[in-house]
């Protein structure tokens, strides 16, 4: 499942032997593999789950959508469930309670900013166009539909909040700009709120390049400004001479007023502290707010916050980026040597990490004499912060060859002529941390090359292996590479929902987590969630993935879980021109496996709780009585050639008579009576 360039990945799931794993109704256990069992002369695929006390759990494949792979924070491996135990009924319901609460916040915010009138902007003018017109790119479809979700949002009454979620240099910025533009265009003040002077600086450089064809007046706030320059903007954005105002915290204080604001753009909220978000909260009161965050908000977590919290996502990166060239091995002085000078040949520059402050000195004496010909320079998050500022600021000008500092260069500053990276003992980071550092480098059309490196004599901890191993594997680019992704993922949903949310997301797992906040938003906002009946297929015919067809066991999972999800004619048939595509003719029993989950597909929403075959009967039972009634009976029976009876206890059954037992014969008269009912009851 690696993205090609520009493609999204459709599953952080891989799952394989000696993974954690959650099953919806028996907890945490752990995944042994596949087995193949032959029960009463009928072959089947089964997940092997084992629980607490070697107890073994049996899942036939089509129930896959059952089990989850358990993501949880990689520190603490979580403990195994007893079978049978009343623990996970506990546990599952103590996390549902606690998301009660976080809904009902998300709720009533929500319904809040419904009611407040807001300003509606106007429809884009001619400027506007000509404005995006002159983007020397070409927007990527996510881009788009971003700008145009926000432009909906500041053209309608209620105050927008919306989140752009978009990993470093997707293109973030250009979307927070024509939004800009289209708020002054309506002659109202935007404020852009950044969490450090460097990116304050950087945004303003920017901002002031893009919109300099047009009369916008666009000014920053921020220690680096003298006390007089200070003062003089302060006058012109409460007079409302200065139209787009970028700044750090500064913009929060008292002595700050708005002649007329329209718009705030808050980059990366979350690393503002705890009284700076009360006072961005009451900023953001009536006035349209934009946040960007350049931490992934999951898609699970996306999808169980429609309706109480408007996102934007931006995963396809740009055209014109290459992924990052990533090299892991022992730290090598010699092969570091090239890879600085090959740098420094093609006029670039160079970050080099090293994590240790006490000894960072004694590392740069050794890199001036490994490469005399560079200029090496320090920064590191003991400095104090104006001193660490102007190191950074000189560097990105050109003072300096190499950076040599600590993990400060993981947040969202700008340097597209660093192109390569060297990172001094990789196997101390973290995975989100090395994915971030990664991130930093190949920011523009140049090829980049990141080294992750360990010391010669070091023998590594698995984990330090794991993670070093997943950087390697994931170079594609945007692939965000998935394991990062989880632990990235797990600081978003944190981010977004609050701290205390993580304990919790560790005692379920992340998957079950985001199902159950979903569950409790729409039942907050009264919707009845789906009851979708869990339907079991008990048929004399082999439905599964025979091991000459597909070995691999991680590609076997994988092929379940997309043929579980097949709930169309159109979906079956993408399926099979996939699997004929990647391992030619498809074998009878993978075929029975396609269609069976058609079938269910279409049980689960007609309400049947099981479909059992005996002999040459197949018996269905409902578990309503609320699709069947005479006229629907007649109807099926004449379309079954008459081979239905009908019995009911409480609730109906269907009896169907079957001509032979072959499995095309089944297959092809269960097709029949459920796309009937499903069609006599859509009528």
């Amino acid at each position: 499942t690696f993205a090609k360039k520009g493609e999204k990945i459709q599953s952080f799931t891989d799952i394989k032997a000696g993974d954690f794993v959650v099953h919806v109704n028996h907890g945490i256990g752990m995944f042994k593999g596949i087995k193949e069992l032959n029960i009463d002369g009928i072959k089947k695929d089964y997940l092997v789950i084992s629980y607490q006390e070697g107890d073994t759990l049996y899942v036939p494949v089509e129930q896959l959508d059952m089990v989850q792979k358990y993501i949880g924070s990689d520190d603490n491996p979580p403990k195994l469930n007893k079978l049978g135990g009343s623990d996970w009924l506990k546990t599952k319901s103590k996390v549902k309670e606690s998301l009660k609460e976080i809904a009902e916040e998300l709720v009533k915010l929500y319904a809040e900013r419904k009611t407040v009138k807001g300003y509606a902007f106007s429809k884009d003018t001619a400027w506007q166009k000509q404005f995006e017109d002159e983007f020397p790119y070409t927007e990527t479809e996510d881009q788009l539909t971003a700008i145009d979700e926000i432009k909906k949002d500041m053209e309608a009454e209620k105050p927008m909040d919306r989140l752009l979620c978009g990993d470093v240099g997707y293109g973030k910025t250009e979307v927070a700009m024509r939004a800009a533009f289209k708020a002054t265009m309506d002659g109202k003040q935007v404020a852009v709120l950044v969490p450090t002077t460097i990116l304050a600086e950087q945004h303003y450089n920017n901002f002031k390049q893009r919109f300099s064809d047009f009369p916008v007046n666009i000014d920053m706030i921020s220690r680096f400004r003298s006390r007089e320059q200070q003062r003089k903007t302060i006058k012109d954005i409460s007079s409302g001479n200065v139209d787009i105002i970028i700044g750090t915290h500064r913009l929060l204080q008292k002595d700050i007023k708005y002649k007329d604001l329209g718009l705030l753009i808050v980059d990366e909220e979350q690393r503002f502290g705890v009284s700076h978000k009360e006072k961005i909260k009451a900023l953001k009161k009536n006035v349209d707010v934009l946040t960007l965050t350049a931490t992934p908000i999951p898609r699970t977590l996306h999808m169980s916050l429609i309706g109480v919290r408007d996102m934007s996502i931006i995963e396809t990166p740009p055209e014109e980026r290459y992924p990052v060239q990533t090299y892991v091995m022992e730290y090598n002085d010699g092969i570091i040597r090239d890879a600085i000078l090959r740098e420094l040949s093609r006029g670039g520059q160079v970050f080099f990490v090293y994590n240790r402050v006490e000894t960072i000195r004694d590392m740069q004496i050794k890199l001036s004499a490994l490469v005399p010909e560079a200029k090496v320079v320090i920064g590191h998050g003991k400095m104090n912060e104006g001193e660490l500022e102007n190191v950074i600021l000189d560097f990105i000008q050109g003072d300096g060859d190499i950076l040599l500092c600590t993990t400060i260069i993981e947040t969202g500053i700008d340097m597209p002529n660093v192109n390569t990276l060297i990172v001094y003992d990789a196997d101390k980071l973290g995975l989100s941390q090395l994915y971030q550092l990664r991130g930093r480098v190949g920011r523009s059309n140049r090829l980049a090359y990141s080294y992750f490196t360990y010391r010669k004599d070091k023998v590594l901890t698995e984990v330090a292996e794991k993670r070093l191993k997943a950087i390697k594997e994931f170079t594609e680019f945007g692939s965000g590479f998935k394991i990062a992704m989880r632990d990235l993922e797990i600081r978003g949903a944190g981010n977004l929902l609050g701290k205390q949310q993580h304990g919790h997301m560790g005692a379920v797992g992340y998957d079950l987590y985001c199902k159950l906040l979903e569950e409790s938003v729409n039942e907050l906002r009264g919707e009845k969630p789906e009851e979708l009946t869990d339907t079991s297929i008990d048929l004399t015919i082999n439905a599964y993935i025979p091991n000459n067809y597909i070995e691999d066991e991680m590609l076997k999972i994988e092929l379940y879980k997309k043929i579980a999800s097949v709930e169309t004619v159109d979906d079956e048939m993408d399926v099979e021109d996939e699997l004929i595509d990647r391992f030619g003719d498809i074998p009878e029993s993978v075929q029975n496996l396609i269609a069976i989950s058609y079938i269910k597909s279409m049980a689960r929403k007609s309400k049947i709780s099981s479909i059992k075959q005996s002999g040459k009967d197949i018996m269905i039972n409902f578990t309503t009585n609320e699709y069947m009634d005479i006229e629907i009976l007649r109807k099926l029976n004449q379309k079954l050639n008459n081979n239905i009876s009908f019995g009911s206890t409480t609730k109906p059954i269907i009896k169907i008579k079957l001509g032979n037992t072959s499995s095309t014969e089944i297959i092809n008269t269960l097709r029949e009576f459920m796309e009937e009912i499903t069609r006599l009851h859509s009528e």
